[in-house]
């Protein structure tokens, strides 16, 4: 009954997308799991200078609060860094995937990841 509810509000929610729209999220959900390479470019508009770029498999945060941007890129298997970027009105980005990457705009991708969902339990 749980999975014909969820399939109900899948199909409900994704009625109203059109092709570029799903193709658009699973393009998003495959970069914030590091699976597109990007190149991520920071530029100061009144002296019109580039003042960072950073490349490879990077996510942007999602969550970051107004004039702050955060950078996860994945820099080996188990192994991260992180950037965090204050942003004003004289410094903005651009963000440009360097790879065609193949997902499909007839079926909306969900990722599920069993780490998150099962807590990793110290005991000392």
């Amino acid at each position: 009954m749980k999975k014909l509810i969820l399939a109900a509000s899948c199909m409900a929610v994704l009625a109203g997308c059109n092709d570029a729209d799903i193709a658009s999220s699973n393009l998003s959900k495959a970069a914030d799991n590091f699976q597109i390479q990007r190149r991520i470019v920071f530029y100061n508009t009144q002296s019109d200078t580039i003042m960072l770029t950073i490349e490879g498999l990077c996510s942007l945060g999602n969550q970051d609060k107004s004039g702050e941007l955060s950078v996860v890129c994945k820099t080996g298997p188990t192994r991260f860094h992180k950037e965090f970027l204050g942003l004003s009105r004289n410094v903005t980005y651009v963000v440009q995937q360097l790879e065609d990457a193949s997902v499909s705009d007839y079926h909306y991708k969900v990722v599920w990841k069993p780490a998150v969902l099962v807590p990793n339990i110290e005991i000392k």
